[in-house]
């Protein structure tokens, strides 16, 4: 095995703890609620999405770590894990270790990260992923059937065929309807990610949360929360202007079905992607060839 990469970096114990309380604290204010709806037997359509739909559990996104490079002072090995090993003043990630496991996702990520930052941008979908993943079903078929559609399944058809899918992302792709994908002007495989990925996607601005938990440890804890929280304000955009009616839950909708609407979603869509670039150039560093 190789050698360790030596520290960049050495926090004393009051600053490395200082940043561990900071995490968790951060992160308590997602992780409270949640866990409050879950014992209770409740579901939210947007609140709850990150923790269903992606496989990081809960104590996962609350344990602190600092990333590569970085020596913390005083710590205890065993209160971080297999990952770390002991120095003469504390302990340190062994990065070669950690690297030769997460191989294979290395190679995975990395090139589509690439590949998403280098393509141009296109704000155009407006959404219709979620219309599309409905498209010709009745309420009771509806994926979130316990909250309404805010337009008839008709209206609702009508405004997909208007608009025109042009979803690139396959993990949205994949929950269209069957009468839904032949309008779609893609269709992404999990095989072609890597070519269709483009950093306008919603989607693929949420994906950089699981990309970044997958990475662990060798992405500091922050970085890997900063992602959780603009997956957390997509999925809210996602939601609004989806066709479902969630106003009594406190999200009013972004109607894409009209031309203001789509004005207000391509907007925040545009704001999104650029808060995304910064994160995933973040990560690259991370990532280095």
């Amino acid at each position: 095995m190789t050698a360790a990469l030596a520290p960049a970096t050495v926090l004393d114990a009051a600053e490395w703890r200082a940043r561990q309380r900071a995490h968790e604290e951060r992160v308590d204010a997602w992780l409270t609620p949640h866990l409050a709806r879950r014992r209770r037997g409740e579901k939210h359509p947007v609140e709850d999405f990150l923790f269903t739909y992606y496989s990081h559990r809960p104590a996962q996104l609350r344990r602190w770590h600092p990333g590569a490079g970085v020596e913390l002072r005083g710590a205890d090995p065993a209160a971080f894990g297999a990952d770390y090993r002991a120095t003469d003043d504390g302990i340190v990630l062994d990065v070669a270790a950690v690297r030769d496991r997460r191989a294979e996702s290395i190679r995975w990520i990395r090139p589509l990260l690439v590949a998403t930052a280098g393509r141009p941008a296109h704000f155009g979908c407006f959404g219709m992923h979620e219309w599309a993943m409905v498209y010709r079903q009745t309420q009771a078929e509806v994926r979130h059937n316990a909250w309404p559609l805010r337009l008839s399944p008709e209206q609702t058809a009508r405004a997909v065929e208007a608009n025109r899918v042009r979803c690139s992302h396959f993990d949205a792709y994949r929950f269209f309807t069957a009468p839904a994908r032949p309008l779609n002007l893609l269709t992404p495989t999990r095989e072609t990610q890597h070519a269709h990925e483009q950093p306008g996607c919603l989607h693929a601005n949420m994906d950089l949360y699981k990309w970044a938990y997958k990475l662990s440890p060798l992405v500091p804890a922050e970085l890997v929360a900063d992602a959780f929280a603009l997956a957390r304000e997509i999925r809210t955009l996602d939601m609004r202007a989806s066709p479902y009616d969630l106003a009594a839950l406190g999200y009013p909708p972004v109607r894409v079905e009209t031309a203001q609407g789509r004005a207000e979603y391509a907007a925040a869509q545009r704001d999104f992607a650029v808060r995304a670039a910064a994160l995933r150039d973040r990560l690259l560093v991370t990532v280095p060839q």
